[in-house]
């Protein structure tokens, strides 16, 4: 595509701008997603809209004159990139038909939806999916016995049979299987190098823009990768290691001062340790200044919140309401142990009873804990909903970017200002 926009233009600095800004404009308009359905009738509004954006914006900026020989080249140009886009496209629908391409598949679900999905698979086999099962739990034997493909087992053990059958995509329709089970076997899987997409529910009054895949009648969402699988989370380490070195650099004055006085209000032992949960599971101490000193270690591991202790000095009372007793976490965050943003690391006894009680809590460990984090600035920290808490948490993972740990610093920085506590 950009080569023939810069043959047209005779290789000239402002045909090869042109192109770069064509390529932009449909990455982000993700015509350069693979999809199951290719259609260049359905992209035709998305290619023409984005190429005459490229056009204005060169002409408007560089202040151009477009005469009829221009028109007719970009005419030509429009209608080499609608060829050669249909050409492409009835070439992967030919490999795919022949399976020459193509991704071996398992449905988990096996209701009508689903089986709906398994026959429109394999009589469309332009899609690129290759069924090869079934994956459900409970299932009628009456239904069993009409299956259009065979039932691989349970939803309970599709960590397993996805080891064991090795497909690349994974499609979950209607199931037998209850939402908050499924959603924990999604969640299982996702750190396996597969493609996630989800049937979702009521389609049939949903808008056919809304989902960003179809096979047939039936659309689909596809799911993001998981935070590990991202290629910009090598990003996020990248950043916590220069914030915090830098942050450490400006505060170190702050950080002494802190300590001095802590020291004199409070005594000795300004630095307080307490074990933690991080990433899977993993234990390891979290650093604070120290504003109560703990009778014995059970308390420090047991109780919840000492902000109406009468214990606590006047110092402490700051120090907590500030959450600048939190500063010291900035070693923490050099050492790996945590991230500038990510899920409160939490103490193994509650992580337990929580674990118990609330359902994805734990869900909450496939990223490093953080310093700050979605539902702090949501105001959800100290006495609050620890199924919120968990919500918030598993939300800001399946959702992470860049620009969102970004927002939740400069959210939390604020919020310090506030001194909300």
């Amino acid at each position: 595509m950009a080569s023939s926009i810069i043959w047209l233009g005779n290789g000239r600095p402002i045909s090869v701008v042109f192109s770069v800004l064509v390529i932009l404009f449909f990455a982000q308009a993700t015509l350069y997603r693979s999809r199951l359905t290719l259609s260049v009738l359905d992209d035709l509004p998305l290619i023409v809209g984005r190429f005459f954006m490229a056009t204005g914006l060169i002409v408007v900026v560089l202040k151009l004159s477009v005469g009829s020989a221009s028109v007719i080249a970009l005419g030509v140009v429009l209608v080499a990139l609608l060829v050669a886009r249909t050409l492409s496209y009835a070439f992967i629908r030919y490999m795919r038909g022949r399976r020459y391409l193509g991704k071996r598949t398992l449905i988990i679900g096996a209701e009508s939806v689903s089986q709906g999905l398994a026959l429109a698979l394999k009589r469309e086999r332009a899609c690129g999916l290759n069924p090869v099962g079934f994956v459900d739990s409970d299932v009628p034997a009456e239904v069993r016995r009409h299956l259009p493909l065979p039932l691989l087992g349970e939803c309970a053990d599709l960590h397993r049979i996805v080891l064991a059958y090795r497909p690349e995509y994974l499609l979950f329709g209607y199931s037998y299987e209850p939402a908050p089970q499924l959603v924990d076997a999604i969640r299982d899987v996702q750190q396996l190098p597969v493609t996630i997409s989800v049937v979702p529910r009521l389609f049939e009054v949903m808008p056919s823009q809304a989902p960003n895949d179809h096979v047939s009648d039936i659309p689909l969402v596809r799911l993001g990768m998981t935070t590990f699988r991202n290629p910009f989370w090598w990003v996020k380490r990248l950043v916590d290691v220069g914030v915090a070195a830098l942050a450490l650099v400006i505060l170190s004055p702050l950080l002494a001062v802190l300590a001095i006085v802590d020291r004199i209000v409070d005594g000795p032992g300004v630095i307080f340790r307490q074990r933690r949960v991080g990433l899977d599971g993993r234990y390891f101490d979290v650093l604070k200044f120290r504003s109560l000193r703990p009778v014995d270690e059970t308390e420090s591991a047991t109780n919840w919140n000492i902000k109406h202790d009468d214990r606590l000095s006047w110092f402490g009372k700051f120090l907590r309401k500030s959450s600048l007793d939190e500063l010291p976490q900035l070693f923490n965050i050099l050492r790996g142990d945590m991230s500038l943003v990510g899920p409160r690391p939490e103490r193994p006894h509650f992580v337990e009873e929580f674990g118990d009680t609330y359902r994805h809590y734990g869900d909450r460990h496939r990223v490093p804990c953080g310093l700050t984090g979605w539902a702090q600035i949501h105001g959800l920290r100290g006495d609050t909903s620890i199924a919120a808490r968990a919500r918030y948490d598993n939300y800001y993972i399946e959702n992470w970017s860049v620009w969102l740990d970004i927002k939740i610093i400069l959210r939390t920085a604020t919020s310090m200002f506030k001194a909300s506590g």
